[in-house]
Formats: structure tokens, sequence, C-alpha cells
């Protein structure tokens, strides 16, 4: 089932609201390459005050929970060296860090990445970090269900508004690799 874009009061294309997306993410999408056509992202206008899922679900309704995929930031150890990763799942399933994340990045020990280096190194807003514009060079890893969704509402970078974004788009961002078990109930 896609997203129902009637159901949010202000939908538009999202290369149309540039200055309403943090820079990273505007960057992205200005420079947007990939067999889904720009134009088919949208943003949608939302109070920050309602930003996290289980507010917005509350908000808009209980088929959001199915529609909506959150971004994470992880961070990977071994050996004394850090790597900052960025996993989506759907919103009703949380991350494997521990299994399929730490296993994909080879490390020692996986965990969320504190806060403030989550924020600090995405250039993202807590709350509203989207593996749109995410920094060259982090792995990015898909869940396969996120990947096959129609369309997925995800973080705009900020915690005010949303982006609609094919699940098909989600899978070909740079350094994405789709992977089968990383959401789990």
């Amino acid at each position: 089932m896609p997203v129902p874009m009637d159901a949010f009061d202000d939908v538009r294309p999202a290369a149309e609201c540039l200055e309403l997306l943090t820079e990273p993410v505007a960057a992205a999408i200005r420079t947007w390459s990939g067999s889904v056509p720009v134009q088919e992202l949208r943003y949608v206008d939302t109070d920050p005050a309602i930003a996290d899922t289980a507010v917005l679900v509350e908000h808009h309704g209980p088929w959001l929970l199915q529609q909506s995929a959150n971004c994470v930031v992880v961070a990977g150890r071994r050996g004394g060296e850090t790597t900052l990763a960025a996993c989506v799942v759907l919103s009703h399933t949380r991350v494997d860090v521990n299994g399929v994340v730490r296993r994909q990045l080879g490390a020692r020990k996986a965990s969320f990445a504190p806060m403030g280096t989550a924020v600090g190194e995405s250039g993202m807003e807590y709350g509203g970090i989207t593996p749109i514009g995410l920094p060259a060079g982090w792995p990015l890893f898909v869940d396969a269900a996120v990947a096959d969704v129609p369309y997925a509402l995800i973080g705009s970078g900020g915690r005010r508004g949303k982006l609609i974004v094919p699940g098909k788009a989600l899978a070909e961002l740079p350094g994405a690799t789709v992977l089968d078990g990383l959401g789990v109930a």
C-alpha cells in the first residue's frame, strides 16, 4: 500500500522545497541521479512536535506505521577504529545492531552512535536523520522490506518535514546495500 499523499495537508515535490531541507539533503536532491526520477521524491510539511514516529502515527493513523521507515546511525568498532553507518528499517521493526550490522561492518562491537556524533557527522537534526545526503563513504544498510515498499515516509534531515520516497530509490542511494533481516520485530 503506497503512502496516501492526501493524508497530509502540504505535499510538494522535494526539489521545489530545497530551502526547507538541511544542506546535505538539499545537495543530494540537487544532484539526484538514479532510475527513480527526482520528481517522485515528495516533501511533506509536518509539525516538529509530531516528528517522532509514535506521535506521527497517533496523529495520522496506524496505517502510517507500515509505511514509515526510520534511519539510525550506528557505530561499529574494531581494534580502536570506529566506522559509522546508517541503517534504514520499517518503523514497526528495530535494527539488528548486534547481529546483521556488526557482521556487515566486520566489527567486534556495534551500537547506536551517540546523538552528538550522529548529528554532528551527518549534518542533520536528531529525529530527522535520513539516508538521503549522508556523508560520502558511509555504508548504508537498507532492509529488504524497505526496498520493496512502493513509497516510504522517512525523515527529511530536520525535525520539521518528512520525505515520501520510493523504496527502490532508497535501495539505489550511494553506498547502499540491501539486506534481508536488518529490521527485526
